[in-house]
């Protein structure tokens, strides 16, 4: 019979192998997700090449996408942003704007009666985790404050460009801003008519643009940047989208991180 000396030092041997087995398991499984990581960038590379490529051969809905369901929580890359899961593309074909008549943002703004407020405060710019949280910021729709963002996600919390059938989460719209994106929003309640104008002006230059129906805003139209922010509380035809294009050429890619130009090297 063993004494009670070898009985301990037995289930102590015991127990170093097992923790061997798990340690060696365990680093087996990081090697694995390092590379399931590397796969993944890998795809997310070709997927923005092939986008970039084709971009201008489906009516310019400027995500990567087209019409129809977005992919399930589809990354693009870190600097281009994040398709939400389930939301859809707008593939409606826009109409073509005209040329603009009036090329200075204060004066368009005035002659289409839309509210200008440029320059604001920043409210902050902290991260946090939960996609559908809205804090109270301090203008509608918001310009700057905390919002969504998780640091260990392939890509950004931010919102990938493109035109969207319905409002994405708008802490994910506010980190695209961050990244100098410019958002046009516009009432559900528009007549397609002018919700065709718009998209227009969305296919015309769709780089660092999202476009998607804001129901909660006061305004018929709005498009915000980056403590910047232009509402018009009635759509004026012409007259309103002289000033959402003066609006994007002015702030479009001044936002106080990296625009999103280009996949990561």
């Amino acid at each position: 019979m063993a004494s009670r000396k070898e009985e301990k030092e037995r289930r102590r041997a015991e127990r170093l192998a097992a923790e061997r087995r798990e340690s060696g398991s365990g680093r087996l499984r990081l090697i694995a997700g390092y590379a399931v990581a590397g796969l993944i960038g890998a795809a997310v590379l070709v997927g923005v090449i092939i986008a970039l490529a084709s971009g201008g051969d489906d009516g310019g809905d400027g995500g990567g996408g087209g019409s129809g369901d977005a992919p399930d929580n589809a990354f693009v890359n870190a600097n281009v942003g994040v398709v939400p899961e389930g939301i859809e593309f707008d593939g409606r074909e826009g109409t073509e704007p005209p040329p603009i008549e009036i090329g200075d943002i204060e004066e368009s703004a005035d002659a289409a009666g839309c509210e200008l407020e440029l320059n604001l405060p920043e409210e902050g710019s902290n991260h946090f985790t939960e996609e559908d949280r809205e804090p109270d910021w301090e203008t509608n729709p918001p310009t700057s404050g905390d919002h969504y963002g998780v640091p260990t996600e392939v890509g950004s919390g931010a919102l990938a460009d493109g035109a969207y059938l319905e409002q994405p989460p708008m802490a994910r719209s506010l980190h695209s801003l961050e990244h100098g994106r410019i958002a046009i929003q516009y009432s559900p309640d528009l007549p397609e008519e002018a919700q065709l104008a718009l998209k227009g002006v969305f296919d015309a230059d769709p780089g660092g643009m999202i476009l998607f129906p804001n129901p909660d805003m006061p305004f018929e139209v709005a498009a915000t940047a980056w403590t910047n922010l232009v509402g018009c509380e009635t759509y004026e035809g012409n007259a309103t989208l002289d000033v959402v294009q003066n609006f994007r050429d002015l702030h479009r890619g001044r936002g106080p991180e990296e625009f999103p130009t280009a996949p990561p090297s």
